[in-house]
């Protein structure tokens, strides 16, 4: 069975935050309306794997985003889904396994913590990151720890009026 595809899409401040220290993610709001692709990277993928913490971000929004798509959370705690999502623990080419028996064909991994270990395990094939030009100072990281050296070619640089800075990357 082939391995899903796996993509992140991730903003961070310039100084290189996924998000306010609380989780918060309000640095990112003046920029939501701008056209930043998105929409269209979002068309293109089946599932979306995201950790624990940032799906307990998401629980908070008014409503529940992904309801077109698989959803399935990386946990090591039982929890009762709430709106089909699937909960997962593994190692990223055990997830990969499971997620592609159940059809998985591209695969979004979304918050820091997944990314980071989706990266190190050699799992993870593109990477856009649109750099938010604000400085933080302090926050949860774009990448939780060393994901390991990495190579990664540069197929595109957008710059949007805004000032965000799009850097689209392929890894190995």
């Amino acid at each position: 069975m082939e391995r899903p595809r796996v993509s992140a899409f991730l903003g961070a401040s310039l100084d290189g935050f996924l998000a306010e220290s609380d989780g918060g993610l309000g640095f990112l709001k003046p920029f939501e309306q701008e056209e930043h692709g998105y929409a269209a990277f979002y068309a293109t993928v089946d599932t979306l794997l995201m950790g624990r913490k940032t799906y307990e971000t998401v629980l908070g929004f008014e409503a529940w985003p992904f309801a077109d798509r698989r959803v399935a959370v990386l946990t090591h705690t039982a929890r009762t889904p709430r709106f089909g999502e699937r909960f997962l623990s593994g190692e990223p080419t055990e997830v990969l396994d499971v997620l592609a028996r159940q059809g998985a064909r591209h695969v979004y991994a979304d918050g820091g913590e997944v990314v980071t270990q989706f990266l190190a395990a050699g799992c993870l094939d593109s990477l856009v990151v649109s750099v938010v030009p604000v400085i933080l100072g302090t926050g949860i990281r774009l990448f939780a720890s060393s994901p390991g050296r990495h190579a990664l070619t540069l197929e595109s640089v957008r710059t949007l009026a805004s000032g965000l800075v799009q850097l689209r990357y392929r890894i190995g």
